[in-house]
């Protein structure tokens, strides 16, 4: 009596419509009675949704197209094959049927030899089928797909029962087809996938699934862009063609050596059966048993957001580690951690989705059709062109704008400041930067969004912020890109997730944020007369057109730390008393003085412009001439 393991040939594919677990074929005069009804019940018992002919069909029914549709909404086709099965051209209809799904459809198929051998099967075809041939001259064809059919199915790794005992092996049966179905459950991916068929050809063009070369491929973008929803759609629809697979979601929260063994163990559990209960012990151990363990079986592996080089030491360090054939995902928002992993020789970067997916995704989710409500065409345009392809913006939103009026719409897409579920997702992102990163980036998303790099990096590397490393690592984050121009561009949504982390320094009290843009905000920081605002390092008003500014002359004077100040298209009634000797960037086009006070010494000072000043001369020594070149 043997288990053997399905061929990985023959799991079920994700697009198709799945009603029954299993498909229970065996010739009712054998073994309806006896073992088939007691296989039948215990898979049952065991919560597997079996169809099985003679409960399932009602009277009267048509049998062969009745079968034929149970048989391609089954997962698992079981074939108990006995003495008498191929007699029964019933059978013989379903086998064939079976078969077809197998290759199709990637239907799961074991058979069981129950008191018979594969060899008489073998040897018993021809006279059997001599017997088919003479009562179905008129079908040779049907006939000659029987006899094909039984030869395939003989040749298939099957369970044996040869005189044993029918309750274990059952019992056997029942625990090996729960745990392949477990294992094969599929992923949910998405209420409306819209837009996933180009990423799955994409991602299969990398993945070369059926090569027997061992491939990390990864998956790397903005947070929110949709890598996990591709990865899960991609793992549903290939996990059919490797022996076994494992996804593990959410690696980025393995911040310590105790939850990275529970992931090994989790992947050796979900790779090696569910009868595995290997306890891993250590980190160094669990990677010893992974490469002793996996080394001959042809895997798939995801990954999910990983965010450290460390996760994936531990996890899948060398291809060696795994069978021929194996493919291994890996989802991150870090480009920087593939290639520093150095095995991931395929990535792919998720764009952000077009204006007309992102139309139909929305619509989706909140009119459950493929185009908006009569009526509400400005206002979905408007939300798309809010989230800027992020698949992320318009899901969380969705809710909150179905069944709504066009007043709820209005306000929500009014809004300054981002839905909380969208910035703590993105925050993520934000949390695992460096401090000096921190700061780089949140200068860049109230700042220099749309500026030179070299200029901003010349700019932050006077800060101290170690800005050639740091912005690259932005880039690598996904939270920077650098466009035509070399100019730094940043998504919107991410540009408003760093702005809104600056509010919550200080909700109330402008004096205590780092970073001030709004122009509200720091009209009434300039004009009130009180308050402190050391906390202050950077200014940026640009009211876009030529305004009259009404300018307390102290206001700067408070300012002990500010690093970076830019006035654009501002008349000021009057000019400040003094200016933060801390500033490296002074950008104020059409300052109103002849010229600065005399304790204005800004050493650190490496941008200067002064556009449309009346500015004449500098009362004294100001700043180090070369460092401004």
């Amino acid at each position: 009596m043997a288990i053997p393991i399905v061929s990985s040939s023959s799991f079920p594919s994700s697009s198709h419509q799945w009603n029954h677990d299993v498909f229970l074929s065996f010739r009712g005069e054998d073994t309806r009675n006896t073992f088939n009804g007691h296989l039948y019940n215990a898979l049952i018992i065991k919560g597997i949704n079996t169809f099985k002919d003679d409960v399932d069909l009602q009277k009267g029914d048509e049998i062969s197209p009745a079968l034929l549709e149970a048989i391609e909404q089954s997962k698992f086709s079981i074939i108990v094959f006995s003495k008498n099965y191929a007699t029964s051209t019933w059978c013989l209809d379903e086998l064939v049927k079976i078969l077809e799904c197998q290759k199709s459809i990637g239907q799961m198929v074991q058979p069981i030899f129950y008191d018979v051998d594969p060899s008489d099967m073998r040897k018993q075809l021809g006279e059997v089928m001599d017997m088919h041939e003479k009562k179905f001259k008129d079908d040779i064809q049907r006939v000659l797909r029987w006899k094909v059919a039984l030869k395939e199915a003989a040749n298939l790794s099957g369970w044996h029962l040869n005189n044993g005992h029918e309750s274990d092996f059952i019992q056997r049966i029942v625990e090996e087809t729960s745990s392949i179905l477990m294992k094969r459950t599929f992923l949910d991916v998405a209420k409306n996938p819209v837009g996933l068929d180009s990423h799955i050809k994409a991602m299969s063009e990398l993945l070369s699934v059926g090569n027997d070369d061992v491939r990390m491929v990864g998956i790397h973008g903005i947070g929110g862009i949709g890598k996990t929803t591709i990865a899960k759609a991609v793992y549903n629809s290939f996990a059919h063609q490797f022996q076994s697979c494992s996804f593990l979601a959410d690696v980025w929260e393995t911040t310590n050596q105790s939850n990275l063994v529970q992931l090994q163990e989790t992947l050796l559990f979900e790779t090696l059966g569910m009868n595995t209960n290997l306890k891993v012990g250590s980190v160094d151990r669990g990677i010893t048993i992974i490469k002793e363990r996996l080394c001959h079986k042809k895997v798939l592996l995801v990954l999910d957001d990983v965010n450290e080089v460390e996760q994936l030491d531990k996890l899948a360090r060398d291809k060696n580690w795994f069978g021929l054939g194996s493919r291994i995902i890996i989802t991150t928002r870090d480009q920087h951690v593939l290639d520093y992993h150095g095995q991931v020789e395929r990535k792919y970067e998720v764009q952000e989705l077009s204006d007309a997916d992102a139309l139909q995704l929305l619509s989706w989710n909140v009119f459950k059709k493929s185009y908006p409500e009569e009526g509400y065409e400005e206002l979905t345009d408007h939300v798309v062109q809010y989230a800027k392809g992020l698949p992320l913006v318009l899901v969380v939103l969705a809710p909150l704008l179905c069944g709504g009026s066009k007043l709820v719409w209005e306000s929500i897409i009014l809004q300054s400041s981002l839905n909380k579920k969208i910035y703590e997702r993105l925050k993520i992102s934000f949390d695992a930067l460096e401090d000096n990163e921190k700061a780089i980036f949140l200068d860049i998303a109230c700042f220099f969004k749309g500026e030179n790099k070299d200029d901003v990096t010349k700019v932050l590397e006077a800060s101290n912020f170690h800005a050639v490393h740091g912005i690259q690592v932005l880039i690598e984050r996904s939270l920077v890109n650098v466009g035509y121009g070399n100019k730094l561009h940043m998504h919107d949504v991410i540009q408003l997730m760093g702005r809104n982390i600056v509010h919550q320094e200080s909700p109330n009290e402008l004096g205590k944020r780092s970073r001030l843009w709004s122009h509200e905000d720091i009209l009434r920081v300039l004009m009130e007369n009180t308050g402190t605002y050391n906390a202050i390092q950077g200014i940026k008003l640009d009211l876009f057109g030529q305004k009259d500014i009404l300018l307390n002359p102290s206001a700067f004077t408070r300012m002990k730390r500010l690093r970076l100040l830019i006035i654009r298209h501002a008349r000021f009634s009057e000019s400040p008393k003094s200016l933060s000797n801390e500033l490296i960037l002074l950008d104020w086009d059409g300052y109103p003085s002849p010229s600065l006070s005399s304790n204005f010494l800004p050493q650190k000072l490496v941008t200067l412009n002064m556009h449309h000043s009346k500015i004449k001369q500098f009362k004294g020594i100001k700043v180090n001439i070369f460092s401004l070149f």
